[in-house]
């Protein structure tokens, strides 16, 4: 994601971001974290891609995990180091360049703010860099098209449907899927879903 509104919203907004809603989804997120651990091995190396402030992170390097966090927000990840000691380090998803290196990718509401036509060549990027099955998160909201929000940020909605067509062409295979609803930054409630995926 390197989208300048979407990126200077969030660097107006970093730190309520990581004082609110951040926080708060960790509690609405606990067995999907708890899924997403459930396929990474003992001492696995995971990365965090969109990191924001880096509270994920924080919880992967407490499970004994060997953890890389990235984030296309210099704000974002100046906070996962000062809050959440985190070693994040500034990268857009498509300057990923790993190949068969990760036990886990956790792109949890990150990858909706690529563009659309962009979404594959991303999901490509991160089968690649994930070790022969790797566990994948990705939690998105649902909808059609793309465009701002009240803010300014810039997403990229799909439906379920769509989404397991994206992860199947792929090469992932989705072993778990939970809609939700819950506020955003903006204000306001949106469904999402989450699935939990394996290459």
């Amino acid at each position: 994601m390197s989208d300048k509104q979407t990126l200077e919203v969030y660097a107006d907004a970093a730190q309520q971001y990581a004082d609110g809603f951040a926080r708060s989804k960790d509690v609405d997120q606990k067995s999907d974290l708890r899924g997403f651990l459930g396929l990474i091995p003992a001492g696995g190396h995971v990365l965090d891609l969109g990191c924001g402030p880096g509270h994920w992170a924080a919880r992967f390097k407490n499970e004994g995990l060997q953890v890389d966090a990235t984030d296309a927000s210099p704000e974002m990840v100046s906070l996962a180091k000062s809050d959440f000691g985190v070693d994040a380090r500034v990268e857009t998803f498509d300057q990923m360049t790993a190949k068969g290196v990760y036990d886990g990718i956790w792109a949890n509401f990150s990858l909706l703010h690529a563009p659309r036509e962009e979404f594959p060549a991303h999901l490509a990027r991160i089968h690649r860099a994930l070790k022969p099955g790797g566990a994948f998160h990705i939690g998105m909201k649902l909808g059609s098209d793309q465009g701002r929000d009240s803010l300014g940020r810039f997403y990229s909605y799909f439906s379920e449907d769509e989404l397991r067509d994206h992860l199947k062409t792929a090469g992932f295979t989705v072993t778990r899927s939970k809609r939700g609803n819950g506020e955003g930054l903006a204000g306001n409630v949106e469904t999402f879903v989450t699935m939990t995926t394996h290459a």
